[in-house]
């Protein structure tokens, strides 16, 4: 019975947080968000989209860690780069970087992690060939780049969902 009313139970009480946050509280704002929230749960659910099958819980807190350090280190590194560099010294560029990853979720979770991480956007995954195809703002090296890609993000992701 909840399972209808609130088919993703997580989704429905984090949008209806998410919507007092950038609201003021009142008991309006509070019945409104919940009633958003849950038309958003419902829309979800009918896309049926496939749960995560998360094989291994505790690597995903060891992820979660990396992605908040290389965060902080990114949005540092960046902000050298524009203070302190001149044009000619910054080297951006586009790579293709060949993945094993193979699960939705675990690709997912690989693209907002590259593009949350400020000097790298996720662009294209062609999934017939299995490679990404990215932009970074500071290509020190192709195979720097590479090593951080396979052996920091899609190793541990290849561990928690496959």
């Amino acid at each position: 019975m909840i399972g209808r009313i609130l088919p993703y139970p997580l989704l429905t009480i984090s949008l209806a947080i998410f919507w007092m946050t950038i609201n003021s509280f009142s008991p309006g704002h509070l019945l409104l968000g919940t009633v958003v929230a849950m038309i958003a749960s419902w829309a979800m659910a009918s896309l049926r989209p496939p749960k995560p099958r998360i094989r291994n819980w505790h690597l995903l807190v060891k992820l979660i860690a990396i992605v908040f350090y290389d965060i902080i280190r990114s949005n540092i590194a960046v902000a050298t780069i524009i203070l302190f560099r001149r044009e000619r010294d910054i080297n951006a560029g586009f790579m293709t970087v060949p993945l094993d990853l193979r699960d939705p979720m675990g690709l997912a979770i690989l693209a907002i992690v590259l593009t949350a991480t400020p000097g790298s956007a996720w662009l294209e995954y062609n999934s017939s060939q299995g490679t990404l195809l990215i932009h970074v703002l500071d290509e020190v090296s192709e195979a720097h780049w590479r090593n951080i890609i396979k052996n920091r993000y899609e190793k541990l992701l290849m561990e928690i969902f496959e």
